[in-house]
């Protein structure tokens, strides 16, 4: 292989893809906790890690899937990245990393692919690796199978909100109501549920006593160091209350019950009212990441 290539890696790749990783666990939290799970075989992966360097000199890969994520690609490696994509031809829904990389690989991919629908190209990366700075809300636990009726319809209002358009258009909901059955069963999805009919909230655990999801969140990605808390909605009716800081402060607990990992999120800069509740739960900011969507 020439060095200027890109290549397709495997699982003799494993080690030198997550030694990347560590180089900013917090920003390559998604490629680490996917080949720490399942290796670099794209059999299992659901998709490629291309590499850039031939093996045991390894200088930065690519996911990719659904997206295309760089991890720790200069210029040179972009190019590679951007060959390869650039032969096969658009597959991912985004293009989303550390904010010079994915800007970079979007630069070099755009006269090819044409006009993305949306760049957001500043999205503070924030992190909490201590206690929370408010206290965790009591109320927010991990969700079971039995809240799923509830859960489902705000993952879909927090999905369309945030991306722009719903995520059961194909199939009704089929396959996304999968994903979040797979996220509940792993443990790795947060709820608090209402059982009030307006004015105060009144918090319940009990499902069928319950009108609506106050509250959610979920990892959407886990690795041996760090997390990635996603999806944090706040029911609209609700919003103002106070609810977000405290809730986003529980799933960082419950993240951290029994692992010294560090919580991360990333945002949209211009969503002001989930900066500073970010901020009053006590996360900082580490870095900058970016997101292409077509």
């Amino acid at each position: 292989m020439l060095r200027t290539g890109a290549r397709v890696l495997d699982d003799g790749d494993r080690a030198e893809v997550l030694a990347l990783c560590d180089r900013d666990p917090v920003a390559n939290v998604f490629v680490a906790g996917r080949v720490e799970a399942v290796g670099a075989d794209p059999r299992r992966l659901g998709g490629e890690l291309w590499g850039y360097g031939s093996r045991g000199s390894l200088e930065a890969v690519c996911w990719s899937g659904a997206n295309l994520v760089p991890v720790e690609a200069g210029p040179a490696a972009l190019d590679a990245f951007a060959a390869r994509a650039r032969t096969q031809g658009r597959r991912c829904s985004s293009v989303v990393g550390p904010a010079d990389a994915a800007l970079g690989l979007w630069e070099r991919l755009a006269p090819a692919w044409g006009a993305a629908r949306e760049v957001r190209p500043r999205q503070p990366l924030l992190v909490l690796d201590g206690p929370p700075a408010v206290e965790p809300d009591p109320w927010v636990r991990r969700s079971t199978a039995a809240d799923l009726d509830l859960l489902v319809p705000a993952c879909v209002a927090m999905f369309t909100e945030e991306v722009g358009y719903s995520p059961t258009a194909w199939d009704g909901g089929r396959a996304y109501r999968a994903r979040v059955a797979e996220l509940v069963a792993a443990g790795r999805s947060f709820v608090r549920l209402d059982a009030g009919d307006g004015g105060t909230p009144e918090p319940t655990s009990d499902p069928r006593a319950a009108r609506r999801t106050a509250f959610k969140a979920e990892l959407g990605a886990v690795s041996r160091r760090a997390v990635q808390v996603q999806g944090v909605f706040v029911d609209p009716a609700l919003r103002g209350r106070g609810l977000a800081a405290p809730g986003t402060a529980a799933v960082a607990a419950l993240a951290r019950e029994h692992d010294d990992v560090v919580v991360s999120l990333y945002v949209n800069d211009f969503n002001t009212a989930a900066l500073a509740a970010y901020r009053r739960a006590g996360f900082r900011q580490a870095g900058v990441l970016a997101t292409v969507l077509f």
